[in-house]
């Protein structure tokens, strides 16, 4: 659950270290603790096995939407040939970043990322790796200012060419259903036809009480407040996009290589992915 990001100014390479507090408990620092990443804190471990204490399969859908981006990424700078990607909501560095993903499939790929937590701030020099004919960049910027990031995104992306939309983890951080469907508009209504949009947010229609007195805890103690999506309304934001098969799913579900046993078990988390007309 990456987080919104508080309003600064843009930064490309070489960022400046940020104060980074090592009391209060971060979601990216929790979620890269999940994912088996050592870039956290006692505090983080702390809360996250709080968490995973009351909802043990928050383990299982952190491991799925990693490997839902990897399948996505991989689409879209494949099959589809899209070159731009706009990441927000970035999180710490782990394995299978957007920018390995798309470079590994169109080494040209570009990709622009977005967040606030400080200690993502500390670690973008490892987004801001490369290949020699891509480009990535970093800003540091507010998710409730679409036209921002917009702007500071030109800078790296040609807005007049399709670019990826990645919004995985980070609208479950507006409280406000509205205003998170607005600014999907805002961010949509900047990238040309041929984009498409990639949403991941949690559910509660697979565990149901489990996670949601997860979340509620969560809530209570952290800054950075998590409200739980129906998949209905995680389709709201796609209102006006075409939505690629299997439609709205668990990101263990989307376009995954069945196993010895089928299907993977669904998970609370559910995506999409849609192109913009």
């Amino acid at each position: 659950m990456g987080d919104p990001a508080p309003d600064s100014s843009a930064r490309g390479g070489g960022p400046p270290e940020p104060q980074i507090d090592s009391t209060i408990p971060q979601s990216a620092r929790i979620w890269n603790y999940w994912l088996g990443g050592k870039e956290n804190y006692p505090v983080d471990r702390a809360a996250g096995d709080q968490f995973v204490a009351v909802y043990p399969q928050i383990v299982d859908v952190a491991r799925h939407s990693r490997a839902f981006l990897t399948r996505a990424v991989r689409h879209l700078a494949g099959k589809v040939g899209i070159r731009q990607f706009l990441d927000i909501g970035t999180g710490l560095p782990t394995v299978d970043n957007t920018h390995e993903v798309a470079q590994r499939t169109a080494p040209d790929a570009r990709i622009v990322y977005v967040d606030n937590d400080p200690l993502v701030l500390s670690h973008a020099r490892a987004l801001l790796t490369s290949s020699p004919e891509g480009a990535t960049s970093y800003i540091d910027a507010d998710i409730r200012e679409p036209e921002r990031i917009l702007a500071e995104a030109g800078r790296t992306l040609d807005l007049d060419k399709p670019v990826g939309l990645m919004l995985l983890n980070i609208l479950g951080h507006i409280a406000d259903y509205d205003e998170a469907r607005s600014i999907v508009r805002r961010l949509l209504a900047g990238l040309a036809s041929g984009s498409h949009l990639v949403v991941a947010d949690g559910t509660d229609v697979i565990t149901g009480e489990a996670f949601r007195s997860a979340i509620q805890m969560w809530n209570e103690a952290s800054e950075t407040p998590y409200h739980l999506r129906t998949p209905e309304m995680i389709a709201g934001f796609f209102d006006g996009l075409e939505i690629l098969e299997p439609g709205v799913v668990s990101v263990s579900r989307w376009r995954a290589e069945p196993g010895p046993f089928g299907e993977p078990p669904e998970v609370d988390e559910f995506c999409a992915v849609g192109r913009k007309p």
